[in-house]
């Protein structure tokens, strides 16, 4: 606190709590409490919070919990939807001439799709518009990148993952990793993903609704590459032509990571040129995903 505003008790136990923090392991994380704590009490004196608010928090923060399970990540939802997680990677990640741009990986990832041949179809139920992706990944001076490791998911038609929707898609729907070739080129099949909303059936969604923001998304695919030497890149291809493409949720979808399903024969084409960083200052860098 600033010593300004709050009772003698709030300004005694403030004081006292900085006293033993002080006393903790120097680092990031004590460095972190501490500045947390700090506006924590400021909130406490500017708003004077009654109880059943603090309870109110609690449980929200309770419900954030029981929401997350091995197919939903609740908590990533809440990093994401307050712009933490594109805050965080765009401070870690800054966008380079020439690189592809980095992003979150969202709540929907999952790190055990199936390993696929090239020219292999993502899409498990038939259902949906046939799109054809192909393309390459490079590194920051045009070399190719054979046997780099490309993941992809993205939603279906109907704009709902898999993993938000068990009862009506097969396991690892429109999901897949597959290694390029030796001029760093891969190719596949899919459906055409639609954009959607944000789940609103679970505590953030339904504090996004109750303050205003928007849960709307535009269509995209996501890709996350790792090639030895390289940068992780996790990004998204999004779809020019959504009228959400310029209130993302998210906060994600910006110029270099915008582009154009195009028709060809009965579906759509769709070409990415993924471009990776070399390892260094940001190689470490946070995309854990959800």
């Amino acid at each position: 606190m600033d010593g300004q505003g709050g009772s003698l008790e709030e300004l005694r136990v403030a004081a006292e709590l900085r006293r033993r923090l002080a006393a903790a392991a120097p680092g990031r994380l004590g460095d972190a409490v501490r500045l947390i704590t700090q506006h924590a009490f400021d909130v406490l004196a500017t708003l004077r919070p009654t109880p059943e608010e603090l309870e109110a928090l609690v449980q929200f923060l309770t419900d954030v919990g029981y929401a997350t399970d091995t197919r939903r990540q609740e908590w990533v939802l809440l990093a994401d939807v307050f712009g933490i997680s594109d805050g965080v990677i765009s401070a870690a990640c800054p966008d380079r001439p020439g690189i592809t741009p980095s992003t979150l990986p969202g709540p929907f990832y999952r790190a055990d799709a199936p390993l696929l041949a090239l020219g292999a179809d993502l899409c498990r139920d038939g259902q949906g518009h046939r799109l054809t992706v192909s393309g390459t990944v490079r590194g920051p001076d045009g070399e190719v990148l054979p046997g780099a490791m490309l993941d992809v998911w993205h939603a279906n038609g109907e704009g709902r993952y898999e993993n938000q929707d068990p009862d009506n898609q097969p396991e690892f729907n429109l999901r897949g990793r597959f290694l390029t070739d030796e001029a760093g080129g891969f190719h596949f099949w899919t459906v055409r993903p639609a954009g959607y909303a944000l789940p609103d059936d679970g505590p953030v969604g339904a504090l996004a609704r109750r303050l205003g923001l928007a849960l709307d998304r535009p269509a995209h695919i996501h890709f996350a590459v790792t090639a030895p030497g390289y940068r992780r890149l996790v990004t998204a291809v999004f779809d020019g032509t959504d009228p959400a493409i310029g209130r993302d949720a998210l906060f994600a979808a910006r110029p270099g990571m915008i582009s154009d399903f195009t028709p060809k024969g009965s579906g759509f084409a769709l070409e990415v040129a993924l471009v990776l960083d070399r390892e260094g200052p940001f190689a470490q860098a946070s995309t854990k995903e959800g």
